[in-house]
């Protein structure tokens, strides 16, 4: 078993969340007990990643409100890292690369503050099977995989990561071969992520995105870049599997977090009563 010690973790929570309308905080603040109303009471989301995450050091990603998450989360030892433009999930870990740089832990997880129900016993598989790999993605089979980014697999290898933009596309015998998602967690062993940084930073990508009414053109950088850049140099990724769909859920709207909120009451009816977080 890898020691705590050797175990860093990155947390995404950077982001306002646009689809979360009626809402103007960061919505990894967004609790999994609500009161007043429901973007308003006990647990935030990111309180409950970070609880769920393996001992070691840890950096939170900041960009909206970022005052607010840091009040949020200051009983935990963290560094805060600031995202000074959302470009992107690689854009976040570029953010993070001089905080990188200057850990001695071999591996690394990174994961979002909006993806709450992720098991530490889930963690440690992804941080175990870079025994053997140098990078490895959570996947998650769902009921219906529509509009989820998938794993194309060969063997144990994973070999990218598709967007549902791209292989809706597909026909209909490689659409059904592709049967696991991506969950948007991973684990890398540190020094392979910050060589890979500095490849990623060269090839940004240019996106048309509305920003105040106008579409714009920015460069943006994708986490998932690292994977097809990994394969190309014969590097191993492989995947870990989620226990189910829900523990991959990511809140992105007002429906997706009364659903968390159900399960959250379900699974810790306690809780709803005044008692102690769950661990």
């Amino acid at each position: 078993m890898t020691p705590d010690s050797n175990i860093v973790s990155i947390v995404m929570a950077a982001g306002r969340g646009s689809r979360m309308k009626d809402f103007d905080g960061n919505k990894t603040l967004l609790p999994l007990i609500p009161e007043k109303s429901r973007f308003e009471g006990r647990e935030p989301m990111l309180v409950h990643v970070l609880r769920s995450l393996p001992e070691g050091e840890k950096a939170v990603i900041v960009h909206y409100r970022c005052d607010d998450v840091k009040t949020a989360t200051r009983n935990f030892a963290l560094t805060y890292c600031l995202q000074p433009t959302l470009n992107g999930t690689g854009g976040a870990l570029l953010a993070v690369r001089a905080f990188l740089e200057a850990q001695t832990a071999d591996r690394v997880l990174i994961t979002m503050g909006d993806v709450p129900f992720v098991r530490p016993e889930t963690y440690r598989a992804l941080i175990a099977k870079l025994d053997t790999h140098h990078m490895v993605a959570l996947g998650f089979r769902p009921a219906d995989k529509k509009q989820y980014g998938v794993l194309e697999i060969d063997g144990e290898q994973v070999q990218r990561i598709v967007e549902w933009k791209y292989w809706r596309e597909y026909s209909e015998a490689a659409r059904t071969a592709l049967e696991v998602c991506n969950a948007g967690i991973y684990a890398v062993r540190r020094g392979v992520l910050t060589t890979y940084l500095s490849v990623l930073e060269s090839r940004p990508q240019c996106v048309e995105k509305e920003r105040d009414g106008r579409l714009t053109t920015i460069r943006e950088y994708f986490l998932t870049d690292i994977i097809e850049y990994m394969n190309a140099d014969g590097l191993r990724v492989g995947f870990v599997l989620a226990e189910d769909e829900m523990e991959t859920m990511g809140v992105d709207d007002p429906a997706a977090l009364e659903k968390a909120q159900a399960y959250y009451r379900r699974r810790c009816p306690a809780l709803h009563d005044g008692g102690a977080a769950l661990r």
